[in-house]
């Protein structure tokens, strides 16, 4: 079985980012942003979807938002890579998440199309030290370099800190199932033959 692994170094004057995705690891991650509640965000993600991760992020400007938005391009574009031409996993993956008084769901279709729903119901401008806009940017910015189908809402909660983790365990679950090998299928999950 071949390797299922990205690798995505993005270089700009404002950031330097390092992403390595191995679908099929062991569990090793390890996650430097500068940025803790985006690091902490990051590691669930990995830990929750089951890949082993490597994520080295430096801001070259101090702007926060920068490294947030390019982390996370460089994170969808690592796992996107890893899938390959996509023939033999599951295709599809969804995920109903608690965590306390939020609920959060995720629907995905790893079809190689780009649209994305995203509603994560924050209230407070910031969580944790990292804005509002930049949390919501970096939801989109993931969704729009990954090269899928996602649907991702809060569906209720009042604690923000809780409604996003429920958020990224959720889009975490879901892409576990999605990438998974399907023992019947072969070749493309798709019946045009490609993705």
């Amino acid at each position: 079985m071949k390797s299922r692994m990205g690798r995505i170094t993005r270089k700009t004057k404002e950031t330097e980012v390092l992403v390595v995705v191995n679908l099929d690891g062991k569990g090793k991650i390890s996650v430097k942003t500068g940025v803790p509640f985006l690091d902490h965000l990051i590691t669930s993600f990995a830990k929750h979807a089951m890949f082993d991760l490597k994520l080295n992020a430096v801001s070259k400007d101090g702007i926060n938002h920068h490294l947030v938005e390019d982390a996370a391009i460089a994170l969808g574009n690592a796992m996107d890579q890893s899938l390959g031409n996509r023939a033999g996993i599951v295709r599809f993956g969804y995920a109903s998440v608690p965590m306390d008084e939020s609920l959060a769901e995720a629907s995905l279709d790893l079809v190689k199309r780009q649209y994305h729903k995203i509603e994560l119901s924050i209230e407070r401008n910031q969580i944790e030290g990292t804005s509002k806009e930049d949390l919501e940017h970096f939801f989109r910015s993931l969704a729009q370099n990954l090269n899928a189908c996602i649907h991702l809402s809060v569906k209720y909660g009042k604690n923000d800190h809780h409604k996003i983790e429920a958020a990224i365990k959720a889009f975490a679950v879901a892409w576990r199932t999605a990438v998974s090998f399907d023992r019947k299928q072969r070749g493309m999950p798709s019946t045009k033959g490609t993705m």
